[in-house]
């Protein structure tokens, strides 16, 4: 995608060929810096702090991470600590664990000196597979838009299709075009016209302050609101279709996403609006039957809902309190969307039911 006409990743090597340059997307939207990753533990802290965040780009992160920590030491305790420690960043999102294990189990049966180049060439190879993948269900998610807006057209109503998604799914969360939004730039890119409701998605307002920016960026039309006028508006009619992402999806067709997430799903239910969740296949857990019980569900820090970042009126970047001092805040960072109130998944094999059934259709070789 696109920032100020110039096409970028969110994550590449840097131009000496093997430190690793990243969006530092804890100063965006207000400030836009890209930093140097150059060892394994400080691509551990980029994920464990946030710096780089959404499911398919912390996996890719995570492969990144690998190759420079082998890069420092290749040994077989190298590979196993380096994977220990980045496997300790964040417990939710599946495609980390994926992408560690795929990069271990790569190296360890390699000689040593063989190990750095072949982790470098598999991290780069789980970039574009990424892109790839986002790219192929952005096009099969864009014929959900294309006919939501013939249905308008025929129904006599104007205006354009109008989106509800919520935290961030955009080419930020993954390598590039992204989950949720990459059927919508799809769409926008073929002339249909969209306009995307931005929730806030507190506590950190990744909506807020990452899809709005980037939907801006690709010229997107689009509304930030709050987190709790989702329902609102779909009682009005204002709203056509829902499209979130996923950190973890199970074999049974829940999904675990941005905590506020279930209950989008539960206005929709009760409002008859789709309500479907794009999705690449490395985010789908084939172990976990039962997302509720079976996903470890991350909490932050406290201070993420009790103190919020932003600009002030006179142009500076100010960290300030919303909390009274004494009082207690709990921090859940994911909730569980049970697979009954999900209209369809959106993978990049296509769209299919959110079951068991629906997933093995796409992906036989799981049975």
């Amino acid at each position: 995608m696109k920032v100020d006409g110039k096409a970028f990743r969110t994550i590449w090597l840097s131009d000496d060929g093997w430190a690793v340059e990243i969006i530092d997307q804890t100063r965006l939207p207000h400030e836009f810096e890209i930093i140097r990753l150059e060892t394994g533990i400080r691509a551990a802290r980029a994920i464990s702090d946030m710096e780089v965040r959404g499911a398919p780009l912390i996996g890719a992160t995570a492969a990144y991470g690998m190759a420079l920590a082998v890069r420092e030491d290749a040994s077989d305790a190298g590979v196993e600590d380096a994977h220990a420690v980045l496997l300790a960043t964040r417990p939710t999102a599946v495609n980390l664990s994926w992408a560690l294990d795929d990069m271990r189990a790569l190296l360890l049966p390699l000689p040593v000196p063989d190990r750095m180049a072949a982790a470098y060439a598999r991290a780069a190879q789980i970039s574009d597979e990424d892109v790839a993948i986002s790219r192929a269900l952005g096009e099969f998610g864009a014929e959900l838009i294309v006919r939501a807006a013939e249905s308008k057209v025929a129904s006599g109503k104007d205006g354009p299709v109008n989106i509800l998604t919520h935290c961030n799914a955009g080419w930020l969360a993954t390598v590039d075009w992204g989950t949720a939004l990459a059927p919508i730039y799809v769409a926008f890119d073929e002339g249909i016209d969209v306009h995307v409701w931005v929730d806030e998605t507190r506590p950190r307002n990744q909506g807020a302050s990452l899809t709005a920016w980037e939907l801006g960026r690709h010229g997107v039309a689009h509304t930030v609101i709050a987190d709790n006028a989702g329902g609102h508006l779909m009682q009005h009619g204002e709203i056509d279709l829902c499209i979130t992402g996923t950190d973890r999806t199970t074999r049974a067709g829940d999904v675990c996403n941005k905590i506020g997430t279930y209950l989008k799903a539960l206005a929709a239910h009760d409002n008859n609006i789709p309500f479907y969740v794009a999705l690449p296949q490395t985010t789908i857990d084939w172990t976990v039957s039962d997302g509720i019980r079976e996903i470890p569900i991350e909490q932050r820090s406290a201070e993420e809902v009790t103190h919020i970042s932003g600009r002030t009126d006179d142009g500076k970047i100010a960290r300030v309190q919303l909390t009274p001092n004494g009082s207690a805040a709990a921090n859940f960072a994911f909730d569980v969307t049970p697979a009954r109130l999900i209209t369809g998944l959106i993978t990049d094999r296509g769209i299919c039911d959110a079951s068991e059934e629906g997933l093995l259709e796409l992906f036989p070789e799981q049975k």
